[in-house]
């Protein structure tokens, strides 16, 4: 990993959430800015964890935070049945093409493995390119609240 990015748990960083809650207001509006159903505040405060999920990690770019993702139990309501979920991945959008992405996804398949998880599993409408570089298999691709989301998993 390049000196210049470095991945964390987020609970062991609280003071960047209030940073995070916006830029989950602002990327998901639908969901967590005003008139949505979601709380961005109380879903990365359930994110601060590190022995069970849900399990939040940020990336520092040059010490600016400059991404998250989480581990979820459950993230496509469509696919309960499946899980852990690699989810909530966001990098802001001045950081974004270089490496953030991909740091991201590489330490929840390290998080999930620690786990004892065998496979993982990830909805994404946005982030394809980086899933299928780190060799992550479309399952399928379905129509989730109004946008079209490819299901992957990995075997870990």
């Amino acid at each position: 990993m390049d000196i210049k990015l470095r991945v964390e748990y987020l609970a062991d960083h609280p003071e960047v959430i209030p940073i995070l809650k916006e830029w989950f207001e602002t990327e998901w509006e639908s969901y967590y800015g005003p008139a949505g159903p979601g709380d961005a505040y109380s879903d990365l405060l359930a994110y601060a964890n590190r022995g069970e999920l849900p399990i939040g990690v940020v990336a520092f770019f040059e010490n600016e935070v400059g991404g998250v993702a989480a581990l979820k139990s459950e993230s496509i309501t469509t696919h309960s049945h499946l899980g852990p979920w690699a989810a909530a991945g966001l990098v802001s959008p001045l950081y974004r093409r270089r490496g953030i992405g991909t740091e991201l996804v590489r330490a929840i398949e390290q998080i999930a493995k620690s786990l004892g998880y065998a496979r993982i599993y990830c909805g994404t409408s946005t982030a394809n390119g980086i899933l299928q570089r780190r060799g992550w298999q479309l399952m399928e691709v379905v129509k989730y609240n109004g946008e079209h989301v490819s299901i992957y998993q990995k075997a870990l």
